[in-house]
């Protein structure tokens, strides 16, 4: 997991929706089906020797750190709102086409939060080579990115949200 720092994290509506969905699920669901799993591992008997309590104690640890790590999230978020993203410069909460100015190729990249990126879904966050390298330009400007592989010209041919 991300370590999250006293910053804000910024978010599209999307994102936090998402985590705030999760957080519900763990909250409701899955608490109740650890402390279920707790329950029938102390029925067995003698806790000291049972894998199936160290377990179910183990998974129960991960989900309380996961919850306070949503919770944290929620309460840093800074959600992007729509009035708020312009559609004329490259930025979170945007769809930016690019075209590989050597091959001619098209891509389509979501520019979201960090926490949200999903490249190989196109979700390209700021924090990215790619992402910060667009940041800020408009539809018709050329960049040049360095990527672990060398140089990538993209030019920029449309900007939507």
């Amino acid at each position: 997991m991300a370590e999250i720092m006293g910053e804000e994290i910024i978010l599209t509506k999307e994102g936090y929706d998402k985590i705030v969905a999760e957080r519900e699920e763990l909250v409701s669901v899955k608490r109740a089906e650890v402390a279920a799993r707790i329950k029938e591992a102390i029925s067995y008997g003698d806790i000291s020797e049972n894998a199936e309590y160290d377990s179910a104690k183990n998974e129960q640890a991960e989900l309380e750190e996961r919850i306070i790590y949503l919770d944290n999230m929620i309460r840093k978020a800074k959600i992007v709102q729509d009035e708020d993203v312009k559609g004329d410069t490259v930025g979170i909460g945007l769809k930016v086409c690019v075209t590989n100015v050597e091959t001619g190729d098209e891509q389509e990249f979501s520019i979201v939060g960090a926490t949200e990126s999903d490249p190989f879904n196109g979700k390209i966050t700021t924090e990215s080579a790619v992402g910060n390298a667009l940041l800020g330009h408009k539809k018709g400007d050329t960049v040049a990115i360095e990527i672990p592989g060398g140089t990538i010209t993209y030019k920029i041919t449309k900007i939507s949200k």
